[in-house]
């Protein structure tokens, strides 16, 4: 597959396109592997695709060569990061420091806020993985988390971080592990609202212990280049 934009993709792909969210959009292409790591595509073949203007498509590789989510270099095609172990292992390790903290202030203000968007999104996940792991909406469920623990520097600092891992979990071809979080994103929640941040912070441990132990023991680093069909 040299050209990802073709007639025929385009056919295949139909968006009706809202400019809010066009990022999401195209970064839910990328994580569905719909654009690849191997895929040939141009701002203007991504603004056929999406029915946009360049303008507004370069802004959004833009945000995602910010994210190391794409490589923009002076006079080459834009093109899809593909990430070693060692990068996917010291983003994990961020995280989890980071992330063990917002847990603990999310705790901390658990009666001033209300915690029903993250309850819909959790159950949003829940349904989508039905049908495939929701990769972009458990990063979602933590960077709302984040959002809502109150320290607006962290919060955006796993923003750089989020994105990361979901690159990873799809170059990881983890949909034939069944990867699925929701569960587990529903327990944390739960404790949070309790204000159990022990009992939060152990259930975040362990799932980035669980996503580092499938990310890092992938069969072989061939597999994060395959193309789902």
């Amino acid at each position: 597959m040299n050209s990802f934009a073709s007639p025929q993709t385009l056919t295949a792909l139909p968006f009706s396109l809202q400019k809010d969210d066009l990022y999401t959009r195209l970064f839910d292409a990328i994580l569905e592997q719909r654009i690849h790591a191997q895929s040939r595509f141009t701002e203007e073949s991504l603004a056929q695709m999406f029915g946009a203007r360049r303008s507004d498509i370069r802004g959004v590789l833009t945000r995602l060569s910010h994210q190391q989510i794409i490589v923009l270099k002076p006079n080459h095609r834009p093109r899809v990061a593909s990430l070693d172990r060692e990068q996917t292992r010291q983003t994990l390790h961020a995280r989890r420091l980071t992330e063990t903290t917002l847990v603990q202030l999310a705790c901390e203000r658990r009666c001033r806020q209300d915690w029903k968007p993250l309850h819909v999104l959790v159950e949003k996940q829940r349904r989508c993985s039905e049908q495939g792991p929701a990769i972009r909406l458990s990063g979602d469920f933590h960077l709302q988390l984040a959002e809502m623990a109150g320290n607006a520097p962290l919060a955006q600092f796993l923003d750089s971080l989020v994105p990361l891992t979901s690159l990873a979990i799809a170059q990881t071809q983890l949909q034939e592990e069944k990867y699925c979080d929701w569960q587990v994103h529903g327990k944390m929640l739960d404790a949070i609202e309790r204000g159990d941040a022990l009992d939060a912070e152990r259930l975040l441990t362990g799932h980035l212990d669980s996503l580092e132990n499938m990310l890092l023991n992938s069969p072989s680093e061939s597999s994060k280049n395959r193309v789902a069909s």
